[in-house]
């Protein structure tokens, strides 16, 4: 696959999604220099995909976009990227501890970078990796027009970033893009996310505490998927344009679960136990995805059913690597 873009920076770059994205643009496309930034050292091969691996054309950089601007800079300026992809945020639906946290990373440092931005030439695109959960509960699928109603710090702290990018864009004309992806999952994915721990739970002989009996709906799209439509918006997607990116339905947590047991082999209740909900979650996130459909002609490739047995080939692959330790979230600065 061509293209016409050569030169990026992906932010965040130690993060799963953004770890699929570079391998898409080293495997699929001719970009000739892919630059991950993330604020931890390479995590183990589970983690990091071999990503990069023997490519002159890869590396990484450890450097704390909130704290470390300065270094980042160096790093801008020195490569010149065309693309920046900004994957990095403080993401997880519960973030009322230590809430501020969040719009430091989500908010603060993303305004103070793209003020210094706009003063590069070389830049000729931001993509900005949003999320889905500012719509908020919703029982119809929402374009990216629809009415917001943010229901977590998080979520809030996304929606004024995606603000202030968006004003960027109309008064001063900095070249951003924003994609509101569903829930994205994939190889690699760390594991207190609910798919790769259902995974590691059936691999090892435990029980997933099913929160809320997996009434929850959400709407999943696989990190490949995600990485394509990343790369589309990059190539030829009119500047200031923000995109929703998802499935057509949604499915439960339960109905979820349940496939992970069917690609496992066994039955749904040997790897579950119902436990507590969460209070204040939202019930249901569902994505209009038509205007990425019909500006540059995206749409999901991987099933739900492939991408589960993907995530279980990658279990049974990397399961010496995987531990307890990776199933329980730390908040860090």
């Amino acid at each position: 696959m061509g293209g016409g873009v050569r030169s990026y920076v992906l932010l965040g770059g130690g993060g799963v999604f953004a770890v699929h994205f570079a391998k898409y643009l080293l495997e699929e496309t001719s970009a000739e220099r892919v630059i991950c930034v993330g604020r931890n050292p390479p995590r183990s091969p589970a983690y990091t995909l071999d990503v990069g691996k023997g490519d002159t054309r890869y590396a990484y950089h450890q450097v704390h976009i909130v704290f470390e601007q300065d270094r980042l800079f160096e790093l801008f300026d020195r490569e010149k990227p065309e693309v920046i992809v900004n994957f990095a945020a403080l993401a997880y639906a519960t973030s009322w501890e230590k809430s501020y946290r969040y719009y430091d990373t989500n908010v603060v440092a993303l305004a103070h970078m793209c003020e210094d931005l706009m003063k590069r030439d070389y830049l000729k695109r931001f993509i900005q990796i949003g999320t889905s959960e500012l719509y908020g509960s919703v029982g119809r699928p929402v374009a990216e027009d629809s009415p917001v109603q943010p229901t977590s710090p998080y979520a809030v702290s996304k929606l004024a970033g995606d603000m202030h990018l968006d004003t960027l864009w109309k008064v001063r004309k900095f070249p951003m893009n924003i994609i509101r992806p569903s829930n994205a999952y994939g190889p690699g994915q760390l594991l207190y996310r609910v798919l790769p721990r259902a995974v590691y739970c059936g691999l090892t002989g435990r029980k997933l505490p099913l929160e809320g009996g997996g009434t929850v709906k959400k709407s999943y799209i696989h990190a490949r998927d995600l990485a394509r439509a990343i790369w589309l918006i990059g190539e030829k997607a009119p500047f200031g344009r923000t995109y929703n990116a998802g499935p057509a339905e949604p499915s439960s947590i339960r109905s979820l679960v349940d496939m992970v047991a069917d690609s496992l082999g066994m039955a749904p209740d040997a790897l579950y136990q119902i436990s507590p909900g969460r209070v204040g979650e939202d019930q249901q996130y569902w994505l209009d995805s038509s205007l990425i459909k019909r500006d540059l002609g995206w749409e999901p490739q991987i099933s739900l059913k492939a991408g589960i047995a993907d995530m279980v080939a990658w279990g049974r692959k990397y399961l010496e690597y995987l531990s307890d330790e990776d199933a329980r979230f730390v908040l860090r600065a």
